[in-house]
């Protein structure tokens, strides 16, 4: 796992402003994705959990996002210099350097999750794990929104993404990890970007179902060093 995610962090490191100006404003041509937060977020709020973790936040664009939509929002990523980049671009929100396989937060803490394309350079056999940690970090009822490109065929592709390499994934395949994991998918929404690669994009929301016997989780957060 740390050699991909090594070079992950290092290929990212190095494209900070550049990544940071292509994509600031990338929703506003982006309204199925710009829609699918938006429910995301009204979802969380109506849970009263407002705890929001943006994982995987890149330089912080739709941390800020979650916050104008009514989210406590915070933000971590591996990159360190992208972290640095969001704190500067947006210093009233916190980021944190951290790993997705190690958030920093206690268990059953948030009330959403938004992992917005920040899984798609996790290689298959290493993304049930990735999936178990989102939902340890999820309160009873909390919810899970992920996006990731699709694919027709019958496997994971593996493809040359233009920062470093990525998978495409069956989007049922997708949503038999997240049931796997303990969570519950009840809504999704794929779409034809006009992808240069011939991708989908494929949005998924789940849900870690409410515990009848247990009361309201409290929220807290923990933050880990690196």
């Amino acid at each position: 796992m740390a050699e991909h995610q090594d070079g992950t962090r290092a290929a990212y490191d190095g494209i900070v402003e550049l990544y940071a100006s292509m994509f600031a404003d990338r929703l506003e041509t982006q309204p199925f994705a710009r829609a699918m937060i938006g429910t995301f977020a009204e979802l969380v709020r109506a849970t009263g959990n407002l705890r929001t973790a943006d994982a995987g936040c890149g330089p912080g664009h739709l941390t800020a996002m979650l916050r104008d939509l009514g989210l406590d929002a915070f933000g971590f990523d591996l990159s360190p210099r992208m972290i640095d980049h969001a704190r500067r671009a947006h210093p009233g929100l916190r980021f944190d350097e951290a790993r997705m396989e190690t958030l920093p937060v206690e268990d059953r803490a948030l009330g959403g999750v938004l992992a917005h394309y920040s899984m798609i350079h996790t290689p298959p056999g290493e993304l049930p794990a990735l999936l178990a940690e989102q939902a340890r970090a999820l309160a009873r009822g909390g919810l899970l929104l992920v996006s990731f490109f699709a694919t027709d065929a019958a496997e994971p592709v593996r493809f040359d993404h233009k920062v470093t390499p990525a998978y495409s994934w069956p989007v049922d395949r997708f949503a038999e990890l997240l049931a796997a994991a303990g969570l519950t998918p009840f809504a999704r929404l794929v779409h034809d970007p006009r992808s240069e690669r011939g991708f989908l994009d494929a949005h998924l929301l789940a849900r870690l179902e409410p515990d009848p016997g247990a009361g309201a989780a409290g929220a807290g957060y923990s933050r880990t060093s690196e």
